[in-house]
């Protein structure tokens, strides 16, 4: 009979979840089963008694009583944070003060000034901070980049990145201006954060959105990026366009097609149509949360942060400037009520 050394478990990375969100099971529970050295001991949720379900739902060991005693639990090396954007800057800068790891989920924070301040605090400490953008982890962002350096599809024109998805309005946290919410903030993260990678910084921009109240329920806007590229960008959670996740760029000499290009592994592929003829190629269909938590892994083990608050702050700048160009505010860097 095999038995697991001491040696192997005193290399695992222990988490510790900050809330109980949908999102846990798919980035983190799942790849954890998956990757080597990630090892989830510890949940804790504003209501202990759903953490104490959640957790004995998912065998996850133990359920503390608050974040803040999670937090201070000597046994958990690294936190992961699904809570609403608006509470990110908190509880990373209280992570932080604890010395824990951590894997935060996108949006960083709610705007760019609260990502600056968890910037800041970050710069002199010696833990990882990295933001669970998972897309930008799979192997097709860098292949999407060697086709358009590649010059294969000649002078790029202009490109649209389309996320959309029926989210009705009610109690989910997106349609809640004061914990974060609204489209752009979360389904069109994903577009426009593709268009900054693929583009350039945006240097010019127009935005007109529909809303419900206080949030965005559709916004398009059109971009300059620093290269001349032109892009539109469409995100939606409650609009005429219920489902789409897409990405097309077109140049002097084809146009590029890329279908789900933000989670790839639900059958996405690339369709080019060109001068020398068209073809398709199709992704590897392992999931981005497993590339984002060996990356997370890594980063914990001396390897490079590639989602980390720099690029952070830059892509909430931007989005700062698209809710003003829309005529919307920003949203607020904290909730009114405090969260322990």
């Amino acid at each position: 009979m095999a038995i697991e050394s001491d040696t192997s478990r005193q290399t695992s990375i222990r988490v510790g979840v900050l809330g109980a969100a949908n999102i846990v099971k798919e980035a983190l529970l799942r790849p954890s089963a998956r990757v080597e050295g990630i090892e989830v001991v510890a949940i804790a949720a504003r209501d202990p008694e759903r953490a104490a379900r959640y957790a004995a739902r998912h065998g996850i060991g133990k359920v503390h009583a608050s974040y803040s005693s999670l937090l201070d639990d000597r046994d958990i090396d690294a936190v992961y944070i699904p809570l609403p954007s608006a509470l990110h800057a908190q509880w990373m800068t209280a992570a932080l003060e604890a010395g824990k790891h951590i894997l935060c989920e996108k949006p960083f924070t709610s705007n760019a000034a609260a990502a600056e301040e968890v910037a800041s605090a970050a710069a002199t400490s010696s833990v990882v901070l990295m933001e669970a953008y998972h897309s930008h982890y799979h192997p097709l962002r860098q292949r999407l980049h060697d086709i358009i350096e590649s010059g294969e599809l000649g002078d790029i024109w202009s490109a649209t990145a389309i996320a959309c998805a029926p989210i009705p309005p009610g109690k989910d946290i997106r349609w809640n201006f004061e914990l974060g919410g609204g489209g752009l903030l979360d389904l069109g993260y994903y577009p426009l954060r593709l268009l900054r990678d693929l583009f350039g910084e945006v240097t010019g921009m127009t935005a007109t959105a529909k809303t419900r109240g206080e949030i965005d329920a559709c916004l398009e806007a059109q971009l300059t990026h620093a290269g001349g590229v032109r892009s539109t960008l469409l995100s939606s959670i409650w609009s005429r366009k219920l489902l789409a996740s897409r990405l097309e760029v077109q140049g002097s000499q084809g146009r590029m097609r890329v279908g789900t290009p933000t989670h790839p592994q639900l059958g996405g592929r690339i369709r080019i149509d060109g001068i020398r003829g068209s073809r398709v190629e199709r992704p590897v269909r392992r999931s981005t949360f497993d590339y984002q938590l060996e990356a997370f892994r890594d980063a914990i083990r001396g390897g490079a942060v590639q989602t980390g608050a720099r690029e952070a702050v830059a892509q909430l700048r931007t989005i700062d400037a698209l809710y003003q160009a829309a005529g919307l505010s920003t949203r607020p860097s904290s909730p009114a009520r405090a969260h322990t």
